[in-house]
């Protein structure tokens, strides 16, 4: 018995300035070392100057989970990253769609239509007031087409000469100016053409 209490000192005076650890096996049989347990066993750090236990393998576990927990906040960022970057290639691309529908009207029309009566936006280069409203810009290009045609329909304009979102444009409610080549202005709420 003295034997094993000299053993025992002993290892605690060796791994005195690291510290012991207490391995516990599958079978509930303890041993204290001077080296990290094996694999399979519990793992807790003894510091012999102050008594403090840390339970390495809760310790390994709440890293784990702490980890998994980051990546998985990484991973769901990416994703709404993707989303988002998907959802402006789309309103790009119907923006696109809808110029070139104005650009076709423009073309096919050419004594109702000045060759610049409706200039397309760039989706990359948007002027600050149209910035404002970037995330209807297919709407807007669609609801100029659709000013111009009205300013026409009233007969009171003899050709458009430009399209153009008006500075008195609120989210709720786009203002729309269409310069006619009699002289005449027309400003139309997107409820106005919306009501044609």
């Amino acid at each position: 018995m003295k034997l094993i209490v000299i053993l025992f000192g002993a290892l605690f005076s060796l791994a005195a300035s690291a510290g012991v650890y207490k391995c516990t096996d599958e079978t509930g049989k303890i041993v204290y070392k001077a080296n990290p347990c094996a694999m399979g066993q519990s793992n807790v750090e003894i510091d012999l100057k102050t008594g403090i236990k840390r339970d390495l393998d809760r310790e390994k576990k709440e890293q784990q989970m702490k980890d998994e927990q980051e990546q998985a906040k990484l991973n769901a960022q990416e994703e709404e990253e993707k989303k988002q970057a998907e959802k402006q290639a789309k309103l790009k691309q119907e923006a696109k769609d809808e110029s070139a529908k104005n650009q076709f009207l423009i073309k096919n029309n050419p004594l109702k239509y000045s060759a610049f009566a409706i200039p397309p936006y760039d989706p990359e280069q948007l002027p600050s007031l149209v910035k404002n409203f970037a995330a209807r810009l297919p709407e807007i290009e669609r609801l100029r087409r659709a000013a111009a045609e009205k300013a026409l329909a009233s007969g009171q304009c003899g050709r458009v000469e430009s399209v153009e979102l008006n500075g008195k444009s609120t989210q709720d409610a786009l203002v729309f100016l269409v310069d006619c080549s009699t002289g005449k202005k027309f400003y139309l709420t997107e409820q106005e053409i919306k009501s044609l």
